[in-house]
Formats: C-alpha cells, structure tokens, sequence
C-alpha cells in the first residue's frame, strides 16, 4: 500500500506493485502509475509517503517511511517499462494516449525511504497460534517474532555502497 497525504492532511492509501529492484542493495522503491491520479497532486503538495507490506502466509511484513518523487524521465520510464503495465493506462484512441511507454500519462514514482521497519515472524503458524494463546491465558505479551528496523543512515550506507 503506498499512503500519501491530500492537502487537507487526509491520508489515502492504495495497493501499488513496485518494479524491480534491480540490484542487490537497492533500498528505494519504484512505482510506475498513471499522472491522471490524485496521488499525484498529493505528493507534489506533501512528498512524505509510506510504503506497506503484507504477508499473509508468514505475518512477515515491511513498512517503508520515505520520500516519494515524481519522474517522467523517458529513459528511466524504459527501463521500469513492461508491457502488462499497459493494463493499467488503456488507449484513449487519439494516437497519443496509447497506454504504451511513451504516453504522456504515464510517470514513476520513487520512494526513497528514510527508515524501514519490518517484523520477522520466528515462529511457524502453529507456534505462534499456541504463543498467542498461552500469553493471552498468562497476561504475558506474545513474541512469536522479531521487529527490526533499518536506520536512514542505514539506508544511504546501502544505496552508497549501490552507487559505488
């Protein structure tokens, strides 16, 4: 889920799929999404963005605190590009408005994150079931895995050693 903020400070969220990454150490997230979307305007208004994920399977997930720019970089656009992504655009039928890489619509957004945050379940899903349990019956808090975080400046260290 990418979380953005309205001017009148609502928050709004929706499901986005990042592309790549395409290194190892890459930290920030890429999103290749359709100018004609209010988000937009919300991050030209407030670039502070947040970034979630979910696994249901493992209870594993992963919350990135960032901020978002906007790129219209046709070179970057090809790289990103890939073609179900037309999906997500459709032809306007003018000749311009195609839903391909080249339609002026289509933009990326870039979340370089300023910390990350996310828990690692340590137990496996009966394990946590009796953890919870047990803890709920004992008044103990359950602990059926660990939150870890990753620092900004833990962050630049990796995408410099990226940039090297």
């Amino acid at each position: 889920m990418l979380t953005t903020r309205a001017s009148d400070g609502t928050l709004h969220s929706r499901a986005m799929a990042p592309v790549g990454p395409y290194t190892p150490t890459q930290a920030s997230l890429v999103f290749v999404a359709n100018r004609s979307s209010p988000k937009f305007d919300e991050i030209q208004n407030d670039g502070h963005v947040n970034v979630s994920f979910y696994d249901e399977s493992t209870t594993n997930w992963a919350s990135y605190c960032g901020t978002a720019k906007i790129s219209q970089d046709r070179d970057k656009i090809a790289k990103h590009w890939h073609p179900a992504l037309s999906a997500w655009f459709g032809d306007l039928g003018d000749g311009v408005h195609k839903g391909d890489q080249n339609d002026p619509r289509v933009a990326l957004i870039e979340v370089i994150p300023t910390e990350i945050r996310y828990w690692i379940a340590t137990q496996n899903v009966v394990t946590r079931a009796v953890n919870v349990a047990v803890s709920a019956v004992t008044g103990n808090s359950a602990a059926p895995g660990e939150l870890r975080t990753i620092t900004k400046e833990e962050v630049q260290l990796l995408e410099g050693i990226h940039n090297k």
